[in-house]
């Protein structure tokens, strides 16, 4: 069940009630000890498609290839794996924005870095091609302080890459307007596989490719810059997952919508992945995955950060990153 009912309007704000979150990174699997450890590729999907592609009893992890082929399109090139220096790779995820004359920047979640101060070191990544790469520097949003419930919406890192990163094709248009709520986001990540009725295991994650899923923005609110500490910053993107026979509230009115073939949830490592939507035909970087609420299953929801009010924060890092309403 869900901790909140979906708003029926932008800008609704979400019920700050008690939720069961799952972190999308590794320190969930230690603290928790419930979930399945953040080894590969991610997402949980519905159960209907990952038969239809292959999934069955003793062969769990090969009902993902539609979602592999979703992530391997062009656009989500950038898309970067994290791992620390044990080598599991696919303990978080990440985005390349672009290169500087000598650097490259990576965008992703603030809550992964848990060492105090923050050590950029914390994290290996590595790109499509198997290229291992070490960043030197790391930047937290100055707001962030690591409470999930209720900062999501300042969970943002960048990372410095000492050297420029090349054959990730076009740095991505990072979005500006605020025109998410009832969009479909296309969200991709290295973290946990799962489906619906089941949630993560790692009977499903057998694969080393990213992963991409769908979902409708069903729960969205504008940052509050001037917010108390004990309460919400609001600033977060929320998608739910249906059954296959049933449908989620529909946020611009009318019946309920049932999920697309593609539809599913972010699973632990999928942190600081991103989330994309189309706008004006082209893609659009609109937030960055942060956590969830429930076990990964039908009926739950997972959680984004809106990039939209960080432009200038991000251009103060990466004056070169690229942005459009």
């Amino acid at each position: 069940m869900l901790a909140h009912a979906p708003p029926s309007s932008p800008g609704a704000s979400r019920a700050r009630l008690p939720r069961p979150q799952y972190i999308l990174a590794r320190l969930a699997a230690a603290v928790a000890g419930t979930l399945a450890p953040a080894l590969a590729s991610g997402i949980i999907i519905l159960d209907e498609t990952w038969r239809e592609e292959g999934g069955r009893p003793g062969r769990e992890w090969a009902g993902f290839g539609a979602h592999e082929a979703l992530a391997a399109q062009p656009q989500f090139a950038g898309v970067l794996s994290f791992a620390t220096h044990r080598g599991n790779w696919g303990e978080a995820s990440g985005t390349w924005l672009g290169n500087d004359e000598h650097h490259a920047y990576v965008l992703t979640a603030a809550h992964i870095y848990e060492e105090s101060p923050p050590n950029p070191r914390e994290y290996m990544l590595r790109d499509h091609d198997g290229n291992q790469l070490q960043p030197d520097r790391l930047w937290i949003h100055p707001l962030w302080n690591r409470d999930l419930n209720l900062r999501e919406g300042y969970d943002l890192a960048i990372l410095r890459i000492p050297y420029r990163l090349e054959n990730l094709g076009e740095a991505p248009l990072l979005y500006t307007g605020g025109s998410e709520y009832g969009q479909q986001l296309t969200f991709v990540g290295y973290g946990s596989r799962g489906i619906g009725s089941v949630g993560e295991d790692e009977r499903f994650s057998r694969q080393a490719a990213k992963t991409a899923a769908q979902g409708t923005v069903d729960a969205w609110a504008d940052l509050e810059h001037h917010a108390a500490k004990d309460e919400s910053a609001g600033n977060y993107l929320g998608i739910s997952l249906a059954r296959e026979d049933g449908g989620i509230e529909n946020p611009l009115g009318g019946d309920p919508r049932p999920p697309t073939r593609l539809a599913g949830l972010l699973g632990s490592g999928d942190s600081g992945g991103p989330a994309w939507m189309q706008s004006g035909g082209r893609w659009v970087l609109v937030g960055v995955s942060s956590n969830g609420v429930g076990s990964a299953r039908y009926g739950d929801t997972s959680w984004f950060v809106r990039v939209s009010p960080h432009h200038a924060w991000i251009r103060s890092i990466f004056p070169g990153a690229r942005f459009t309403e």
